[in-house]
């Protein structure tokens, strides 16, 4: 451990500054990089001033650094361990989202990410660790997915009162690697154009423009949701043979699809011939109190989409279509199949975390993300600008005064160290909403307030300024 302890600080001496503070900088960094890994225990003070050459005084400053800021735990008899800090590992928002929320650093508020559940995740990759044993003897193709993933996830769509058995599951690596197969699949006439929702979910866009689909928009506001009539309308006229639709707290105005519209969305994709892909993503991010129960948009033919990544972690690049069987069986035999599925062992932290965990850490991520979205809620009543409050997801969907652009405040505002996203990004013409900007709500409440101080500087209309 001392020498190992020593390589992991690297050239700390040479740093500037009072000694004492540049090894506690060293250590933190090297904690932060994983060349210290958090949980592992620290020489003694006596010890660690005769490896690196510094008098006892000098290395008890540096740990008492460590102490105060939560670096370091310290039990009487048992000597310190580095950690994380509590601030780090206990948040809604990922910290580079905000860097640390130093004043002046800038912000990134592009991506709508949550945080890993640190604790709840570092147990989950321990229990993985200790399964994946008996995946070793095997070939380490998992095909449709690891059987108790796979019942896992039937059992969950079962006990929301959607019968589902295991094959009729593939697991995916994330919810984009589940469209692509079911695009490649599915979207075999380009004449045809497919359904999206206006706006949508860039990265949907991303993949059917990259198979150069013909993009039919139905638009969907934050405040009146689906117009089933436009919908009913354009499948009529066009007969598209596919639909892209998030029903679950859509990303990025927030809307929710009531039980009525489901049940005629199915309907007329039955009487149309037509196939719902319906993206679940957001589903669990229900922050009413209590949650709704709203059923799934299921039927004939609907096939649901799901994701671990803003429920649990990006970071954790799981996902899931749920099919028919023989739907199921025919993806199994497309070459993109393999390519687009995740590791075994990522398959058994996702088990482990999707399982019995999952109420306690959903309950705590709600509580936190519903504080964070009423604080941005607040922040932006005296802006002028128009906004709807959604009873889930991780975005805010604003709209901008008249006269204001949302590129041009976007410039503006990453001129000044924060980056935000316009409207036109989620446009399926790439042109149109050029009046709104979609403001997660997953940082921090210091940083939601810098970074909305930050676009009324920018705006440059009076009632903003």
């Amino acid at each position: 451990m001392d020498t190992g302890f020593v390589a992991a600080l690297g050239d700390w001496s040479a740093r500037p500054g009072p000694r004492a503070r540049s090894l506690a900088t060293a250590v933190r960094e090297a904690v932060v990089d994983g060349r210290l890994p958090a949980g592992s225990r620290l020489p003694s003070e006596r010890e660690l001033a005769r490896i690196l050459h510094l008098s006892r005084g000098t290395v008890v400053a540096a740990l008492t650094l460590l102490r105060d800021d939560g670096w370091l735990a310290t039990r009487q008899g048992s000597g310190s361990v580095v950690r994380l800090p509590a601030r780090l590992t206990e948040r809604t928002t990922p910290w580079s989202q905000d860097r640390g929320g130093a004043p002046g650093a800038d912000l990134d508020l592009t991506l709508a990410v949550t945080a890993a559940p640190h604790e709840a995740f570092r147990t989950a990759l321990a229990h993985a660790a200790e399964r994946g044993a008996a995946l070793l003897v095997d070939s380490g193709v998992t095909g449709a997915g690891l059987p108790r993933l796979r019942e896992l996830l039937a059992d969950r769509y079962t006990r929301a009162g959607l019968a589902t058995r295991p094959e009729q599951i593939l697991v995916t690596a994330g919810a984009q690697a589940a469209l692509t197969l079911l695009l490649d699949h599915l979207h075999t006439d380009r004449r045809s154009p497919v359904v999206v929702e206006n706006p949508t979910y860039p990265g949907a866009l991303a993949v059917l423009r990259a198979r150069r689909a013909r993009l039919l928009a139905v638009p969907v506001t934050a405040p009146g949701g689906w117009d089933i009539a436009r919908l009913t309308d354009a499948v009529r006229r066009h007969g598209p043979r596919l639909a892209y639709l998030m029903p679950d707290f859509h990303n990025p105005t927030g809307a929710h699809m009531d039980a009525a519209t489901r049940r005629t969305t199915a309907a007329l994709a039955d009487r149309y011939g037509m196939t719902v892909l319906a993206d679940e993503t957001m589903r669990d991010l229900d922050l009413r109190t209590p949650p709704g129960t709203e059923p799934h948009l299921a039927g004939a033919r609907v096939i649901q989409i799901g994701s671990a990544s803003k429920t649990l972690w990006s970071g954790l690049r799981i996902g899931w279509i749920r099919a028919g069987a023989e739907l199921v069986r025919q993806l199994r035999l497309n070459p993109l199949q393999a390519q687009l599925s995740p590791p075994p062992l990522e398959q058994l932290i996702a088990a482990e975390l999707l399982g019995v965990p999952l109420q306690d850490l959903l309950a705590d991520r709600r509580d936190r993300l519903r504080a964070q979205r009423d604080h941005l809620a607040g922040l932006l009543t005296a802006t002028g600008w128009t906004y709807t409050v959604p009873d889930g997801g991780l975005t805010l969907w604003v709209r901008l005064g008249a006269g204001t652009s949302a590129t041009e405040l976007a410039a503006r505002a990453a001129a000044r160290g924060l980056a935000v996203t316009p409207g036109p990004h989620f446009a399926a013409d790439r042109t149109t909403l050029t009046r709104h900007l979609r403001l997660p709500f997953t940082a921090t409440k210091e940083t939601l307030t810098r970074a909305v101080g930050l676009l009324r500087a920018c705006s440059g209309s009076p009632e903003t300024a």
